[in-house]
């Protein structure tokens, strides 16, 4: 594997980086700077400003609004945006669902849906999981009956990120009660403004408001908006998973994120020394970063096996397993590294109020993102599930 950047490669790091630079909204960093709570028109902000250069889309085709790039050339952007610490754009509509469309969807979906989702005129949720049906997601009970030119939808999905601010949703539903399990769910569209939708939130432990709860009460959902052929939702749905859990890893804001435990790590005393020259501390962090660079060339292979035109296989698992396991470590050592700081974490003041967190501006979030951090070896499959499909189409077994 070559791993030298050709003239041309470092000629658009050049350009991404100055990009960046000159295009990032500074109130972002300043609010993710001051651990204040992100707004919708947050989140679109960076995204319209890709959108408009059109990279929004990285790994889109050209056909479909993506900018061309090659393996090599996505791989330096993660790493620009991740040196930069801008804020990640959000995955279901551009890495999920617009995949599944362009891939699966009829010249009319495309055209009605891939606009819509660069743009960001369209913020999408995923309603994949539900109470009984997470990690065996093939249990899915959400029923979709179907009534002429619509299915007539009933159920509850559950762990739905950012649904309170989404325009559709994306669904897995089971339209044939009678077939084995994976052969009888369908992958639909559903307008979140639909009758019969109901957002609840979640409060999770660092006290944001991120997932939720979703019912679905009698929702009429236009037959056309069935992506692929009903009872075969399910190829729509493995085909999400495998470059979601890819995503998942996140090797370059990992690294990163072991820069951030460095700095601290320097700053933070130890007695009458610097965190960083404790030895048992900095035997984590270089164990922490042997396992990353590892995790980084697995990605690399993956990433050239794409550009021969496969698409990911179960190396996606052990990307996932991984790379969410080596951002749990993360998140422990920026805990244990701003100690007895971490313990009073705050998510806000009320308006007017004139107090401040107590302590150092690098350990108000380190509490909340260890506690948020619990997630990432469940989602998107959990990690257990993930080393049983290793298990079956790696090892054999």
């Amino acid at each position: 594997m070559d791993l030298e950047f050709s003239p041309e490669d470092m000629a658009f790091r050049e350009e991404a980086r100055r990009f960046i630079a000159e295009n990032y909204p500074p109130e972002l960093r300043a609010k993710i700077a001051h651990a204040e709570e992100l707004e919708k028109e947050d989140y679109l902000k960076w995204h319209r400003i890709l959108a408009k250069k059109g990279w929004v889309a990285p790994a889109w085709p050209v056909e479909y609004g993506g900018p061309g790039w090659t393996t090599t050339q996505r791989f330096i952007w993660s790493e620009e945006l991740a040196r930069a610490d801008t804020l990640p754009i959000l995955p279901f509509g551009i890495n999920m669902v617009g995949p599944v469309i362009y891939t699966f969807g009829t010249a009319e979906q495309k055209a009605r849906f891939l606009p819509r989702i660069l743009s960001g005129e369209d913020w999408w949720c995923q309603g994949y999981s539900e109470p009984g049906a997470g990690s065996d997601l093939a249990s899915l009970r959400t029923r979709a009956v179907r009534d002429g030119d619509h299915y007539v939808v009933n159920g509850q999905k559950t762990w739905t990120t950012l649904a309170q601010h989404a325009d559709w949703g994306f669904f897995l539903v089971r339209t044939d009660p009678d077939a084995k399990a994976q052969e009888g769910i369908s992958f639909l569209l559903i307008d979140m403004k639909s009758p019969g939708i109901t957002v609840r939130p979640i409060i999770t432990l660092g006290g944001e408001h991120e997932v939720n709860e979703v019912w679905l009460e009698d929702v009429r959902v236009p037959v056309d908006q069935r992506i692929y052929e009903e009872n075969k939702g399910w190829t729509c749905a493995k085909f999400l998973l495998a470059h979601e859990r890819t995503g998942i890893a996140g090797v370059a804001r990992s690294k990163r994120g072991v820069e951030r435990i460095k700095t601290i790590a320097r700053t933070e005393m130890d007695g009458d020394k610097p965190l960083i020259a404790n030895a048992f501390f900095k035997r984590k962090i270089a164990e922490l970063e042997i396992d990353l660079t590892a995790l980084e060339y697995t990605e690399l292979r993956t990433l050239a096996s794409e550009a021969s035109g496969r698409g990911p296989g179960p190396e996606s698992s052990l990307l996932k397993i991984k790379g969410t396991e080596i951002q749990q470590r993360i998140t422990e050592l920026a805990l244990e590294a701003v100690g007895h700081y971490g313990a009073p974490y705050f998510r806000g003041f009320p308006e007017g109020d004139n107090q401040y967190p107590i302590g150092p501006d690098y350990a108000h979030r380190a509490a909340p993102t260890y506690f948020n951090g619990r997630k990432t070896s469940i989602y998107g499959g959990s990690n257990e599930i993930q080393r049983n499909i290793i298990a079956k189409m790696v090892l054999g077994l």
